[in-house]
């Protein structure tokens, strides 16, 4: 009883921060006081002598992130990761509100396994969204039943991991989702046209005496389902995006359909194919990292806007999983710790994106999406939200995961998440 009263007037100010507010646009030095898990107050001096206080001279104060892409692998894979480990992993990388993948085992296009994925997340420190899928058993053959997940708390649908290959079923599945007002998350790789996934078909598949993945594999998709989309008004999201031509055709595809939205990932802005080649199946993923080209296009198709979503792909392996052969070992690397870093480093401080730009990106647009109440600053709003050092050096690793699949350990990169706020409780703090 004592727990619930001290709950009731949960009070927390975090003093003298440089807020950045990408719905208002609003930055400047303010102090923020939460009360429970909401926001009442934002002035440029607070006086509360009974709050927890948090200083943030010198830093910045920013919305929670929130990423719409992140596999925890539970039920089903929990050697990998679990919702407990993967939320730790979150607020350790500053995100406050994460919307996962459904390809789990069993798969989420069911409601008993809805259930039990939501209210694992609720034991957890952020708030943990996910989707359900698009087909049962991301088989590709027939549609869940969307409605009914839908009412029982999914916020969108997807087969990511693998694509959908009827174009019958692509559109059922939009005009479905268009009804509910949800948006579908699409994974675009044919696999028809692809000898061995996660390395691109160039130098990469060269170095290492395989077929690999051509861009042709997702450029095909791309341009099937964004014309689908335009056909049915649906929102649609096309994920992880590698490709240059992928870009443009989202580009083209945007000018017609305001439902259209795309995600780079921070691997596929930062490196290309060479790094497959470093770092073996530590830099194996689907789609594949690619050529110096394509990662210039993400960076312009995010400074433009036609990439409107920054989201980690966080894909945890063991490192028994990872230790295979190159064409044996699973795709995918976590990614929810090194996110914010990565676009602190490669795209503000190098000029492309201011830090609003950025985490309009990392926050509101994919909080906007998904119609989740997250992604801004404001007095009766949510209060999570994140102290950043952005200046501050930091050496990737001593993960919170579980896993440690990832090319950056060892990277020095800008930007420390000195604190991470959610529901009005700090849920992580730097210990240094």
């Amino acid at each position: 009883m004592h727990e619930e009263n001290t709950m009731e007037n949960k009070r927390l100010l975090i003093k003298n921060g440089y807020l950045i507010d990408p719905k208002s646009g609003r930055e400047g030095t303010f102090d923020i006081l939460t009360e429970n898990d909401k926001i009442v107050r934002i002035a440029e001096r607070i006086a509360e002598p009974d709050a927890e206080i948090i200083d943030a001279e010198g830093r910045i104060v920013a919305p929670g992130l929130v990423d719409v892409h992140v596999h925890f692998r539970e039920p089903g894979f929990t050697q990998k990761e679990d919702i407990t480990t993967g939320a730790q992993a979150a607020a350790k990388g500053g995100f406050t509100t994460v919307v996962l993948m459904a390809n789990t085992k069993p798969a989420v296009d069911n409601e008993e396994t809805l259930r039990y994925v939501l209210e694992r997340g609720k034991e957890t420190a952020i708030r943990v969204e996910t989707c359900a899928n698009v087909t049962m058993g991301l088989k590709g053959e027939t549609l869940t039943s969307m409605e009914e997940l839908a009412g029982k708390g999914a916020v969108g649908f997807t087969d990511d991991g693998i694509p959908i290959m009827s174009e019958e079923m692509v559109r059922s599945a939009m005009e479905r989702a268009a009804s509910l007002d949800m948006p579908i998350s699409l994974h675009e790789e044919d696999p028809k046209l692809i000898d061995n996934n996660g390395i691109n078909r160039g130098q990469a598949s060269a170095y290492y005496g395989i077929g690999g993945s051509p861009r042709e594999a997702e450029i095909s998709l791309v341009e099937r389902d964004l014309q689908i989309a335009i056909e049915t008004g649906a929102c649609v999201n096309i994920q992880h995006i590698s490709a240059k031509e992928a870009v443009e055709l989202v580009r083209q595809a945007k000018r017609k359909s305001a439902g259209v939205h795309a995600e780079a990932t921070p691997h596929h802005f930062t490196l290309t194919e060479e790094a497959a080649i470093k770092y073996g199946t530590l830099a194996k993923m689907n789609p594949p990292l690619r050529e110096e080209a394509d990662r210039l296009a993400i960076i312009e198709g995010l400074k433009d806007g036609t990439i409107d979503i920054i989201a980690t792909d966080h894909a945890p392996h063991t490192a028994e999983e990872k230790a295979k052969p190159i064409t044996e070992a699973p795709s995918g690397i976590i990614g929810l710790e090194t996110a914010l870093p990565l676009g602190i480093t490669k795209l503000v401080k190098e000029g492309h994106l201011t830090m609003l730009q950025l985490l309009e990106k990392m926050s509101l647009n994919p909080a906007n999406m998904y119609h989740l109440d997250a992604g801004y600053l404001a007095e009766g709003g949510p209060a999570d939200l994140i102290v950043v050092d952005a200046d501050a050096k930091i050496i990737c690793g001593d993960y919170a995961s579980k896993a440690s699949n990832t090319p950056f350990t060892g990277w020095e990169l800008y930007g420390k998440v000195c604190a991470t706020v959610c529901k009005g409780k700090v849920i992580y703090q730097s210990r240094s």
